[in-house]
């Protein structure tokens, strides 16, 4: 792929601020051809037709979790480069994405250079995780609940399974769809490593969260 003269790069995010950022970014090398998408299916889409070199892909995303999308673009095609790009920083989520076939993991909080020289490792087979996402691997488990960090919609989203509220009503109060709830909820319930939402709000509640 390096030996390539134009590699396509695919950015995912449903951030219209996020993708201009990320295309100015990538414009100021001319070897990058440049596609942006707001929807995971969108990808999956191109990718039928198309020849994708990188995917810089938004691990939640407003038609679904960009842990399966990653898995399904490399069921589609395997040598298609993908990276999560986020600000989720829990290590069962980066774990799971690279499980999944992702070649690398950056935060969305790193600087413009660290995230080409991402791509850049990542283009040429190398594991390419950001900084910061470095450091959260190499971090050692307590033997106790690593209790995760929860981003504001993930607490509201949180508080309001506890008080017994469903998707489509959580959907109603947040003015979210119904598809990002339950994105958010799949990620609480890994994030904290329950089987079900009566567990989870169980060590959210022991461990004085909500």
């Amino acid at each position: 792929m390096c030996n390539k003269d134009i590699i396509t790069l695919a950015i995912v995010d449903d951030h219209p601020m996020i993708l201009e950022g990320l295309k100015s970014l990538f414009q100021g090398y001319s070897k990058y051809q440049i596609f942006l998408f707001t929807r995971g299916e969108a990808i999956l889409d191109f990718i039928n037709e198309n020849r994708v070199d990188v995917v810089l892909l938004d691990i939640i995303l407003n038609d679904g979790n960009g842990l399966d999308f990653c898995k399904s673009i490399k069921q589609k095609s395997k040598d298609t480069v993908v990276l999560g790009i986020s600000n989720q920083e829990e290590r069962s989520i980066i774990f799971r994405f690279l499980e999944n076939g992702g070649n690398g993991y950056i935060l969305k909080n790193a600087d413009s250079k660290e995230i080409v020289d991402c791509v850049e490792r990542a283009i040429v087979g190398e594991l390419a995780l950001s900084k910061k996402v470095q450091e959260i691997m190499l971090t050692q488990l307590s033997h106790s609940l690593e209790l995760p960090r929860l981003t504001k919609r993930e607490k509201q989203v949180l508080q309001a399974v506890s008080n017994g509220h469903t998707s489509a009503e959580i959907a109603d109060m947040l003015f979210i769809s119904v598809i990002t709830v339950e994105t958010h909820r799949r990620n609480l319930l890994q994030k904290f490593k329950a089987k079900n939402m009566f567990e989870l709000v169980k060590i959210a509640t022991e461990n004085k969260l909500i």
